[in-house]
């Protein structure tokens, strides 16, 4: 006799329930809906939801409902057309908001109480925002000249030896005033890096060195303004929580970022094209601001700054910390205000403590530098061009000491979670500025889903209908363990919530039919037993056992080809992967101990004659 004990059929059985609950949220669909929020992030006012209703009502629009949810109204239509439609009336009437098309689920409160969700869908299904960026890579090289000009500068001054350090263009020029030390100069300078290009040159008058960057250097350092960039926006990203991002070079210059599914467009491209720091000064008390800034220039040792109202602030001109020392950044609360918690290594730490140490008593500041690219056109030429803003956000006295983690106050609630994003994800090797953006309206995306949902029918439709005819009853069996397998790949998406593209729905179509393979080699193995003659219940031993081994070995070949495509694909790519991957899984389950369990509750507890499996059938 062919018999499971009984927990393993409770397994099974518990396995697809289990299942079909975690899925279930699938069935209820999306309504297409507006995201209503604050350009400056503050929460919604009740009012803004009577000026919407009254706004649509007026354009004889009709929607489903409205809700307010975390500080944004949301307003659901039955179907696209009138979304759309609502989207310009909306915008008009709400100038200061940002309006975003998106897809609501329908999800019962039972299920959501629950915590359960649809699956993830991606760009090309669920819409969302695709952004083109161009790292300003001439910028990338100034920056790497200038670490060459500090070096110098500081080497010459440690030797005692005069200079005019400094950047012009494509070089660094090093004028050296007296003569006579020239050769203790040229040691230096040629210490410097072998790979650097170095010639002598005359600079008004005075002997010097012109230094260039060899062209393997050039290279290099703009291979890494990309891949730095790239690394910085990923990480904005997965700030931002959006699911299955794509985020890739493409070309010499540009880096491509694509987010399904980003209801706050503004916000992203505010988060991922900000290229933003801190720096921590001492304030300048013993001059006046307010005549530095009459005078157009500040005291020697200080520079002149404004803080958020635009009053006038003097700074010390030494920097106590800056942002590439910050190691974490939290926005919270202290005693009611907003604030930003911030935590530095070990070297800003240390040099924090011992300026706290010697200035207690005294104001410090923190200085929020903006780095903000844009494109200009100059002599029928577009390029590139870069404004720095400095701002004095903080001053504080310095009441006690501290080193690596203390707080800045003295921002709103939307700056200091987007000032702690900033922070935490690292600063951009080098300016981006956005070239190309465009959003992928849940209309497109829903006829895509349409599209994907008709393959993945049709595809079972037709592997139903053939197992049905050329196996009979255990070809039901099969269409069963089939449609279980459906049901498990979904809920697995949904219970991870990795994305569905297009491409991961051609996984699952791909699923379907390699799922169905597993049982035709068994039920060929057991067509196979009962033609030589043996019983039924032994031929379903047979080949229930025989072909789990030629089974094992193509779900694991299938299996070691999409780790490989997971691990150096990108986007849709890791999106069939995904689900080729989950369908192998569940497919080895629903196949093989799902259909045994099937077939041995109706044949294994009994004495057959024949099976109906199509072909012979063999004698009792």
């Amino acid at each position: 006799m062919n018999r499971y004990p009984l927990w393993k059929n409770l397994l099974v059985a518990g396995v697809v329930l289990f299942g079909a609950i975690i899925a279930a949220p699938n069935l209820f669909g999306d309504d297409p809906a507006l995201q209503i929020t604050r350009e400056d992030g503050a929460p919604l006012a009740a009012a803004t939801i009577d000026v919407v209703t009254s706004a649509l009502a007026a354009a004889e629009i009709e929607f489903l409902s409205t809700e307010v949810d975390g500080g944004a109204a949301l307003v659901r239509f039955g179907n696209v057309e009138s979304q759309l439609a609502a989207s310009t009336v909306v915008r008009e009437e709400l100038p200061f908001h940002v309006v975003a098309l998106t897809l609501a689920p329908r999800t019962p409160v039972l299920l959501s109480a629950l915590g359960l969700q649809p699956m993830s869908l991606g760009l090309d299904l669920r819409g969302g925002v695709h952004f083109l960026y161009q790292v300003d890579l001439d910028t990338a090289l100034t920056q790497y000249l200038q670490t060459f000009e500090s070096d110098i500068r500081a080497r010459l001054r440690e030797a005692g030896i005069r200079n005019r350090v400094r950047v012009n263009g494509d070089f660094v020029e090093v004028p050296i005033v007296d003569r006579e030390q020239l050769d203790a100069a040229g040691d230096i300078v040629y210490s410097l890096d072998p790979l650097l290009n170095i010639s002598s040159a005359t600079f008004d008058g005075d002997p010097g060195f012109r230094i260039a960057l060899a062209p393997m250097q050039v290279t290099e350092r703009q291979n890494f303004a990309i891949q730095q960039n790239t690394i910085t926006l990923r990480n904005r990203v997965n700030e931002l929580g959006v699911a299955e991002p794509v985020v890739q070079r493409q070309g010499i210059d540009r880096i491509l970022v694509q987010l399904p599914g980003v209801q706050d467009p503004s916000q992203a491209e505010r988060i991922l094209g900000a290229t933003a720091t801190l720096e921590f000064r001492l304030v300048d008390t013993e001059n006046d601001p307010f005549d530095a800034e009459r005078r157009g220039r500040a005291p020697l040792n200080s520079i002149l700054r404004f803080d958020t109202s635009g009053v006038p602030v003097l700074l010390r001109r030494d920097v106590i910390v800056s942002g590439d020392q910050l190691t974490d950044a939290t926005f919270g609360y202290s005693q009611g205000q907003p604030a930003v918690f911030v935590r530095l290594n070990n070297q800003g730490a240390n040099r924090m403590l011992e300026v706290t140490q010697a200035n207690l008593n005294r104001m410090m500041a923190v200085l929020f530098i903006e780095e903000k690219p844009e494109i200009i056109e100059r002599d029928g030429e577009q390029i590139m061009r870069t404004t720095r803003e400095e701002t004095v956000i903080n001053q504080a006295t310095i009441r006690g000491v501290f080193s690596s983690r203390f707080q800045i106050t003295g921002v709103s609630p939307f700056e200091g979670q987007d000032l702690a994003l900033m922070l935490r994800a690292g600063a951009l090797a080098t300016p981006i500025v956005k070239v190309e953006e465009r959003t992928i309206g849940p209309s497109l995306g829903q006829d895509n889903i349409e599209r994907g949902r008709n393959a993945v029918v049709l595809g079972f439709l037709l592997v139903v209908i053939f197992m049905t005819l050329y196996y009979r009853v255990f070809g039901l069996i099969a269409n069963l363990a089939l449609f279980a397998n459906l049901v498990l790949i979904i809920a697995l998406l949904s219970l991870l919530q990795a994305s569905l593209t297009l491409p991961g729905i051609a996984g699952i179509v791909l699923t379907v039919g390699m799922a169905v393979d597993a049982n035709v080699l068994i039920f060929e193995r057991i067509r196979e037993e009962l033609r030589n003659g043996n019983s039924p219940q032994a031929s379903i031993r047979a080949g229930y056992d025989k072909a789990f081994s030629t089974i094992a070995d193509a779900n694991i070949t299938t299996l070691i080809a999409a780790v490989v495509l997971f691990a150096f694909g990108t986007g849709p790519v890791k999106g069939f992967a995904i689900t080729l991957t989950l369908g192998i899984v569940t497919s080895m389950f629903t196949a093989i101990i799902g259909t045994r369990a099937v077939v041995n509750l109706i044949y294994g507890s009994r004495q057959v004659g024949s099976l109906s499996i199509g072909g012979q059938a063999a004698p009792a």
